[in-house]
C-alpha cells in the first residue's frame, strides 16, 4: 500500500508567480536539450554580466572574519545606522537605527511585514499591475489583495500607468490595513510625481492606513525622471520604506534588503514589536552582505552613469523604445525608471490575443523567454514584460524575433476574421 498523498495549503492555489513558473520550467527543459535561450524573465543583473561594485566587494572581504556569528535580528547596528542616516538625508522623519530591519532581500521583509500586520480577511490595496510577490505574500498571510488600476493610458501628468487617487479611496473598506506603492514601478517603469504621492498619503491619513513603499529601484531613472520618496511626505504617519542592494547595486545574490519604519513611534510601536519578534524567529539576515551597506549608501555612485545617455542601461532602453516604435504590432509607455519595459500588443495581432500562448510560442520557436503581462495581476492579456539588462544589440535581436512571432499571430487573426465573415449575398438575376 502506497503512502497517502501529501496535501498542501489550499491558499497556494491562489498564488501566481510566472516569473519563475511554468514557462521558466519549460525553458530549463529546452536548455537541457541543448537550446540556447535569451531569458528576459528576471531582473537579475549578475546573469547579464553586471558585477556588484568593487568597493562593496572589498567591504565584505575586509570583514569576512567577523561574519561567522549570528547578529541582532534587525541587523548589524552599524549597517542599520548607515541606512537610517541615508534616510535622514532624504528627509525621512524619525529614521533611527532602532527602526531599521535588515532582511534576506526585500522579498523576505515584504512577507514578514505583512505577517506582522494582517489578520485573516484584512485587505491590502495593491497596484495593478503589481510585482506578484506582493499579492502572494498578502494571500499567504491570510489577507485579501484589492487592486487599484494603474492604467496604461496617459494621465494628466503625461505619463501612463499612474493610479487615480479617487479610485484608490473608493476601494478603502473597514478591513483595509495598508496601501502598497511600487515606485519606480515593476513592471511598468512608471515613476510617481510628488503631487500624486501627496494625495495618496492623504488617503492613508484619513483612513489610518500603513504606507508600504517598495522603493528598490529608487536610483534607476532615465531621461530626467525623478524619484520622490514617500516617507518625507508622510510625516508622522506610519510608513515602511523598502530598499536593498539587489538592483541599484547589482548584488541580487547577496540577499540584502532593508525596511525603514518612519512616522510617530507611538503609533507604530506594536507593529515594530511584531516585526522584531518575527525577525528573531528567523534569527538574523545574511551577515556578510550587511558589511557592504555603508559603502553602498555612502560611497561611490555607480548607477547614475549606467542610466545616463551612453550608459548601458540607457542604451538598452533606447533600443527597446526604438524597436517598439518601429513595430507593426507593439506600443509602449516608455519606462521612466527601473529595469523593465511592459509593451502592449495592438492592432490585428491583439484580436483574441493570449499573452501566455504568445510567450510559449516565442519560447518554443524563437528561444526567447518573457513574462506574460497577466502574471502581474492585470485584467487584460495583451502585455508582456522584458528586462532591460541584456546588451543593447541582443535586445535588438530579441525584438526582431518578437516581431516574427507577432507577424504570425496577426496572420492567424486575419485568417480567422476572414473565415468568420459571412458570404456576400448573391445578386438575383432577372430573367426576361
Amino acid at each position: 500500500m502506497s503512502p497517502a498523498r501529501l496535501k498542501t495549503r489550499a491558499r497556494l492555489s491562489e498564488v501566481r508567480y510566472e516569473i519563475r513558473g511554468e514557462l521558466a520550467r519549460r525553458a530549463r527543459e529546452l536548455e537541457a536539450q541543448g537550446r540556447t535561450l535569451i531569458k528576459l524573465n528576471i531582473g537579475n543583473p549578475g546573469a547579464f554580466g553586471f558585477r556588484a561594485p568593487a568597493h562593496l566587494q572589498r567591504a565584505i572581504a575586509g570583514r569576512i572574519a567577523d561574519t561567522d556569528p549570528y547578529t541582532h535580528q534587525q541587523g548589524l547596528p552599524a549597517a542599520r545606522e548607515a541606512i537610517a542616516a541615508f534616510h535622514r538625508g532624504r528627509g525621512t522623519p524619525q529614521a533611527s537605527a532602532e527602526r531599521v530591519f535588515i532582511g534576506n532581500g526585500v522579498s523576505e521583509l515584504i512577507d514578514l511585514s505583512l505577517r506582522a500586520l494582517l489578520n485573516p480577511g484584512d485587505e491590502v490595496l495593491l497596484p495593478s499591475p503589481d510585482y506578484p510577490l506582493w499579492s502572494a505574500a498578502t494571500i499567504l498571510n491570510d489577507g485579501r489583495p484589492v487592486y487599484y488600476r494603474c492604467a496604461p493610458e496617459h494621465s494628466s501628468s503625461g505619463q501612463g500607468f499612474l493610479p487615480d487617487p479617487v479610485e484608490i479611496e473608493a476601494l478603502v473598506s473597514p478591513r483595509t490595513r495598508a496601501i502598497v506603492l511600487i515606485n519606480p514601478n515593476n513592471p511598468t517603469g512608471a515613476t510617481y510625481p510628488r503631487a500624486l504621492l501627496e494625495q495618496i498619503v492623504a488617503i492613508a491619513r484619513r483612513h489610518g492606513l500603513l504606507l508600504m513603499c517598495d522603493e528598490i529601484y529608487d536610483s534607476i531613472l532615465y531621461d530626467g525622471a525623478t524619484f520622490e520618496p514617500v516617507a518625507p511626505l508622510a510625516g508622522d504617519l506610519p510608513c515602511l520604506s523598502f530598499g536593498g542592494l539587489s538592483k541599484v547595486h547589482r548584488a541580487c545574490g547577496w540577499r540584502v534588503g532593508w525596511a525603514v519604519l518612519s512616522g510617530d513611534p507611538a503609533a507604530s510601536a506594536d507593529f515594530h514589536h511584531a516585526m522584531d519578534l518575527l525577525g528573531a524567529l528567523r534569527l538574523c539576515a545574511n551577515v556578510p552582505g550587511q558589511f557592504a551597506i555603508d559603502a553602498a549608501l555612502h560611497g561611490e555612485d555607480t548607477i547614475t552613469a549606467l542610466c545616463a545617455p551612453g550608459g548601458r542601461l540607457h542604451e538598452a532602453r533606447r533600443v527597446v523604445v526604438e524597436a517598439i516604435k518601429a513595430s507593426a504590432h507593439l506600443q509602449l509607455v516608455a519606462p521612466a525608471g527601473a529595469l523593465y519595459a511592459f509593451p502592449a500588443v495592438t492592432g490585428i495581432a491583439a484580436r483574441g490575443f493570449d499573452d501566455h500562448a504568445f510567450a510559449l510560442e516565442l519560447l518554443e520557436t524563437e528561444d526567447v523567454l518573457v513574462v506574460p503581462g497577466s502574471s502581474f495581476n492585470v485584467p487584460y492579456r495583451n502585455h508582456f514584460r522584458v528586462t532591460l539588462l541584456p546588451q543593447p544589440e541582443q535586445l535588438a535581436e530579441v525584438f526582431r524575433r518578437i516581431e516574427r512571432v507577432l507577424d504570425r499571430v496577426a496572420e492567424r487573426a486575419t485568417g480567422l476574421a476572414a473565415a468568420s465573415s459571412p458570404e456576400p449575398a448573391t445578386a438575383a438575376v432577372a430573367v426576361a
